[in-house]
Formats: C-alpha cells, structure tokens, sequence
C-alpha cells in the first residue's frame, strides 16, 4: 500500500516541479549543458533515421526538442509526443506551431506505466532525459515494448555520471556545486536544480541499465557513452 501512495507521491512531484519550470527548461537545458545536449540529440536521431520508421512515441517529451529535431530531418514520420507536465506540453505545442509541423508532431498528456495506445501502434519509441524520472523503470519499459511494433526500436538518450579521472571529478563538482545554484537563481525554483543531480546519481547506468531493459523484454541491448560519459544513448528491440 505505501509504495503505491509513494508512487503517486513521486509522480505529482515531477508533475509539478516540471510545470514549474516550463517557461525557462529549454534555455536552462541547452544553457547548463553548454549547447552539447543538442549534439547528443542529433547522435540519436541519425540511428532513428536509419531505421526509417513511420510512426514514433516519443516518451517524456518535455518541450518537444527531440520530436521536432526528428520531424525536420525525416520528412514522412509522424510523431506523438506525451509527457507528464502540460505546462511543458504548451511550449511544445507553439514551438510545434511556430514550425509548421503541427501536422506531423501531435503532444498529448500522459503516463509512462500507463501509455494510452493500442499494442503495436509505433515503430520508434524514443526518450530523452526521461527514463530516470520513471517510477518503475521496468514497468515503463514493458509499457513500450507493448507498443512498438514486431522489430520495433527503443531508443533512451540519458545523463551518466563520467568514471575516469579528471572528467568525473570535474563534472560532479560542476553538477553538485555550480549547477543547483545556477538553475536556481534563473528559474527561481529551489528543488529542480538539486533533484537533477540527485536523480542521475542514482540512476542505474551503463550495464546495470542493459540489464534493466533486457528485464522488460528488450533484445539486443546495447550502449554508448558520449562526451567522456557525461551521457550515454542506449537502444534495443522488440523480437
């Protein structure tokens, strides 16, 4: 029982810390990572383009970065994106406008653990900084396999703490110390910003994340780090 009110809990926590920080997340994003976020996007849309598909979910789609990124590169996708937060979905929905592809990227409210389609609905499920906002990462991921089509693609682009010296001292001091402080002073909001570094921390990385995949049912696992491990693009197949 309390894991469930917990869960919820954790849920509308998300829900609303994202909400709150809509109108500043993608100067933020692209600000605190110095740019380097849309290179990693980019490295992750070549390998969907590869594939070709048709129709992609993109889970956890925030602003809609990734899902419009995919729509100007590949010309004949079309995309729906959902995520928790409508605030964040508002952006998206006049970046989406703003771009003419409203009739190519559609943004609907929703849940992870409980995605509203049909089995077997998309080609390509996608997620950019989302998987470690998951409630229960396996369950999350069950859920998308049961969409993807037969040979479907998953494809997770997620934060990664670096292991070598010099980069993974570097980087915890920039992400624990400079980091909240910055994302605090221009977003005004307290949490945000600590609960960032606190949640990649505790994220299960690398292998550790293969394993996690491969629990719900994903073939083929595999990943690779990018910018000295800072980030790492995972993907497998539903058989």
């Amino acid at each position: 029982m309390s894991s469930n009110s917990e869960q919820i809990s954790k849920t509308k926590q998300v829900e609303a810390m994202f909400n709150d920080i809509a109108p500043k997340y993608d100067f933020l994003n692209h600000f605190l990572s110095l740019g380097i976020d849309k290179i990693w996007r980019r490295k992750v849309i070549r390998k969907i383009i590869n594939d070709n598909p048709s129709d992609v979910l993109d889970i956890a789609t925030g602003t809609a970065d990734l899902a419009i990124l995919l729509a100007r590169k590949h010309p004949k996708v079309n995309i729906i994106g959902i995520d928790l937060a409508e605030n964040m979905l508002a952006v998206g929905r006049k970046k989406v406008e703003e771009l003419n592809l409203s009739n190519r990227i559609a943004l609907k409210q929703g849940d992870s653990l409980s995605l509203p389609f049909e089995n077997a609905t998309f080609d390509v499920a996608m997620v950019a900084f989302g998987v470690r906002n998951y409630e229960n990462p396996v369950k999350g991921m069950e859920e998308t396999l049961r969409i993807l089509r037969k040979n479907g693609k998953f494809y997770v682009l997620e934060f990664s703490m670096p292991r070598r010296f010099p980069m993974a001292q570097l980087y915890r001091f920039y992400f624990w110390a400079i980091l909240p402080l910055l994302g605090r002073m221009v977003s005004g909001h307290k949490q945000a910003y600590t609960y960032l570094p606190e949640s990649v921390n505790a994220f299960p990385d690398g292998n550790n994340f293969i394993v996690l995949m491969e629990k719900a049912g994903f073939l083929d696992c595999k990943y690779k780090k990018l910018s000295f491990g800072i980030a790492t693009i995972y993907e497998g197949k539903k058989g």
